[in-house]
């Protein structure tokens, strides 16, 4: 026991507590990561049950002006009115296939005389101006939208926009924007209109891809990360009782039966490059 009064020492406590603080960080990142999965894994059951869903009345989800449920999002609603064209905006910084672009947001008043914020698609970035080159013009007249529902987003410090265009799909702001009663709990992914436009419409929005990504195998990444803290440590220690007690006869025993394990593991291949490297 004497020999091993060394890992006793302050030293190699302090050592200890390292290895300890280490796993607990292991520990929580390998769980934050297990959140992240979570978080991923419930929006592709969302996109899975909800995407393909039968289309219902915009009332039936949205009781109310503000209301939405997150278990909605994704659902397809049907609407009926008139694009207030006057009003539309475009969303800056919405990139697509590494293109830069904007979304092309248009307020819709339904029959009820409440307005929804349609979102009829993508439009890349002009190739001599920060706009679009082409906007097109929503259909006009009476029209029949089907849209999916998707939570409004929230604002951005410091980000501006210019003239018709705004930073995030915050609806609060473009409901005051609008100046009528507005759906201020989502808006809506324009899947089609009927009648048709006259122009090609935006790219439409394209289907979450069903991917959790890589955040289960970092979680059990960081927890052999924790692990490997207190081998290492043992390691050390081990090291450490080996160079203390060098001249112990027990310990030369055991070194030399390590090394002859050592020498009936090489292959031919090492023997040769032994002589090699004793010839030169």
């Amino acid at each position: 026991m004497n020999r091993w009064r060394f890992a006793f020492s302050r030293r190699w406590f302090g050592y200890l507590a390292v290895a300890i603080v280490f796993a607990i960080v292991c520990v929580l990142l390998s769980n934050w990561q297990l959140a992240r999965r979570a978080e991923k894994t419930h929006e592709i059951s969302l996109v899975t049950d909800n995407y393909d869903a039968r289309p219902v009345a915009v009332d039936a989800l949205l009781p109310d002006l503000d209301a939405f449920d997150p278990a909605d999002e994704w659902r397809p609603v049907v609407l009926e009115g008139t694009y207030l064209t006057d009003d539309e905006v475009l969303v800056r910084n919405r990139p697509r296939g590494g293109q830069p672009g904007f979304e092309q947001l248009v307020p819709f008043r339904t029959t009820d005389g409440s307005v929804f914020v349609v979102d009829r698609g993508w439009l890349p970035t002009g190739n001599e101006q920060d706009l679009p080159d082409v906007v097109p013009a929503a259909p006009s007249g009476t029209v029949t939208v089907t849209v999916r529902l998707r939570p409004g987003e929230p604002t951005v410090a410091g980000r501006g926009a210019g003239e018709g265009q705004i930073a995030t799909i915050h609806l609060p702001e473009l409901a005051e924007r609008i100046g009528e009663p507005t759906y201020t709990g989502a808006y809506g992914l324009l899947v089609d209109e009927s009648p048709a436009p006259a122009e090609t419409r935006p790219a439409a929005a394209q289907r979450p891809v069903a991917d959790e990504g890589a955040h289960l195998s970092y979680a059990f990444q960081w927890l052999i990360f924790g692990i490997l803290g207190f081998v290492f440590l043992g390691y050390a220690i081990r090291q450490e009782y080996r160079a203390l007690n060098a001249d112990d006869p027990e310990e030369q025993e055991r070194a030399e039966k390590r090394e002859r394990r050592r020498r009936e593991k090489r292959t031919d291949a090492d023997v040769e490059d032994e002589l090699i490297d004793a010839s030169r």
